[in-house]
């Protein structure tokens, strides 16, 4: 195909007929659309994106919009994605489906205020659109537009009185209700939602983290190990098992623990600072500094980097400062 698009493109004779000229046109557009569709299948993307947007330089097509910003997603150029969903919905301003579309990706590019118009806009169109309530909730959740209590009074409520299998709602209210320290009335939403899904690994971290919030060791414990269960690598759930032995003084527990977590993962930078707050609550302030050390230098925009670089001052201070 080394020569397609010079081909494709090349001047026809200057007699050609508007309508054969028109008829000409229409085969290529067809032609690169389609070529597109099957180098996006295969995962060739740089080509895909080629033919697309050569095919639109012929013809704006809705539908080969989409399948561009399939492919600049795919390719993780958001940017571009974005520029092109802005056309769309300029285009057809009442497609719920692009809007939706666009609100993934506004959340993707960290532009969560920017996601409220949209959801407004398509529940106005269909006021049952449970997920457009709860796009908007968590997009207030993000920016935080309206009071916490007010947002987990209101927004979440209606996405799930609209849909009540919708386990997502369940689990941004109990998410609420967690860091406004109710964890009582937060637990209901998140066994629902487990309920709901009970495979979902977030649902048994966030249900250990409040029962860790009610005090219920064990039991906050046992949803660690659940998540682990599901997904041996997730770190969220490994440093939350590891600090339960650690607040329970089980240092050396603690310690083996993370030697588990970091021979699993040697650049767990995470796993070496909580293993050296062990250690230094332990007594071994050598060991303790090695692991500070190395969890720096994995992470050294990490925030307790930041906070160490605040302290100007030696190891016993930056714990005795709260560094972790």
């Amino acid at each position: 195909m080394g020569n397609f698009f010079t081909s494709l493109f090349s001047s026809s004779k200057p007699a050609e007929a508007t309508e054969d000229k028109a008829k000409n046109e229409q085969k290529n557009f067809d032609i690169l659309k389609y070529d597109g569709v099957r180098a996006q299948k295969m995962g060739k993307l740089v080509y895909a994106i080629k033919c697309f947007t050569e095919a639109l330089n012929i013809q704006e097509d809705f539908e080969t919009m989409s399948y561009l910003v399939s492919a600049y997603t795919m390719a993780n150029d958001l940017g571009k994605a974005e520029d092109v969903l802005n056309r769309m919905v300029e285009m057809e301003p009442d497609h719920i489906a692009t809007r939706l579309t666009r609100v993934n990706l506004l959340f993707m590019l960290d532009k969560d205020a920017e996601v409220i118009t949209d959801c407004l806009h398509v529940i106005e169109l269909e006021p049952s659109n449970h997920v457009a309530y709860f796009m908007m909730a968590k997009a207030k959740k993000a920016t935080k537009v309206e009071a916490p209590m007010v947002f987990a009074a209101s927004m979440t409520p209606a996405s799930i009185s609209l849909k009540e299998d919708f386990a997502d709602s369940y689990l941004l209210r109990a998410e609420i209700l967690l860091g406004l320290g109710q964890a009582k009335e937060a637990l209901p939403d998140v066994e629902k939602a487990i309920e709901i899904v009970p495979e979902e690994e977030s649902s048994y971290l966030l249900r250990g983290r409040i029962h860790m919030a009610l005090g219920d060791i064990e039991a906050a414990n046992s949803d660690f190990q659940q998540v682990l269960d599901l997904n041996p690598f997730n770190e969220d759930a490994c440093i939350l098992s590891g600090q339960l032995l650690i607040e329970q003084k089980k240092y050396d527990e603690a310690i083996a623990f993370f030697d588990e977590a970091i021979e699993t993962n040697p650049s767990f930078a995470k796993a070496y600072s909580e293993r050296g707050r062990a250690k230094n609550l332990k007594g071994d302030k050598t060991g303790a500094f090695e692991d500070l050390k190395k969890s720096l230098e994995l992470n050294p925009e990490s925030e307790e980097a930041q906070k160490m670089n605040g302290q100007h001052s030696n190891f016993d201070n930056m714990y005795k400062g709260g560094i972790f």
